[in-house]
């Protein structure tokens, strides 16, 4: 028999002191609100409260570089359920508030006039990436006008976990298409290293050869990983 969570320690605590009192644990026990009967070795917070322990098998679930929270949105049904306790409902209860705050994220992004630096562009299109399926590069085109201003985003190709096709044939046909000035290329790498490969470097290159010719140049091609992120213009080699 599962024991409900409410009247229990994370909800308890949420009345009293506000959501951002609570640990990620908390936090996803007072959504799963049961879990199963805790073994007698359990700690006293579990065993009081099922579903703290549940959230916390859940939150330890192998999700490669992403850890927690962060990489519950990388996890299909099939995976949740193997944790003891998580059903199908649970399972799409899960799923559908780490959608939720996907939309959410994306959704409040500032939106900017022009990209004063890198890092702007990095945490402006950090949103886009935390949606990847895991393992998976995407690589995502920014169109911009004469002053920097964003005039167009688009996800290029999506790919495996060690590349993501480009073609420059498509991102100049899209630059075309929306009489871009000038555009930024990014593209994330799953395995958490920014460093740039030698087929990032070429591309960089051959993008910048073709955009003189073209008078359509690129201002920067930027790696990220979570919080992290590589510039090739920051490096000089742009």
């Amino acid at each position: 028999m599962e024991k409900e969570v409410c009247n229990t320690l994370p909800y308890e605590k949420f009345v009293q002191k506000g959501a951002e009192s609570l640990t990620d644990a908390e936090l996803l026990a007072i959504l799963l609100r049961t879990g199963p009967p805790p073994g007698e070795d359990a700690p006293a917070a579990y065993r009081e409260c099922p579903a703290l322990g549940l959230a916390q098998d859940v939150l330890a679930l192998p999700v490669g570089a992403k850890k927690g929270l962060s990489g519950l949105g990388q996890l299909s049904v099939a995976q949740l359920k193997q944790v003891k306790g998580i059903g199908e409902v649970k399972a799409v209860r899960i799923l559908c508030v780490t959608e939720l705050a996907k939309r959410i994220s994306l959704g409040l992004r500032e939106t900017l006039v022009a990209f004063p630096d890198p890092a702007s562009v990095a945490r402006y299109c950090s949103p886009l990436f935390a949606g990847a399926a895991e393992g998976v590069e995407q690589v995502l085109l920014l169109l911009l006008d004469g002053k920097g201003g964003l005039l167009h985003e688009r996800i290029l190709s999506v790919g495996t976990v060690n590349s993501a096709p480009v073609s420059p044939r498509e991102i100049f046909l899209q630059a075309l298409k929306y009489q871009a000035v000038y555009f930024i290329l990014l593209h994330n790498h799953p395995s958490g290293d920014v460093q740039p490969s030698r087929e990032d470097a070429e591309l960089t290159k051959r993008l910048a050869e073709l955009g003189e010719m073209m008078q359509l140049l690129p201002l920067d091609h930027i790696i990220v990983s979570g919080r992290e992120y590589f510039s090739f213009k920051e490096a000089g080699l742009l």
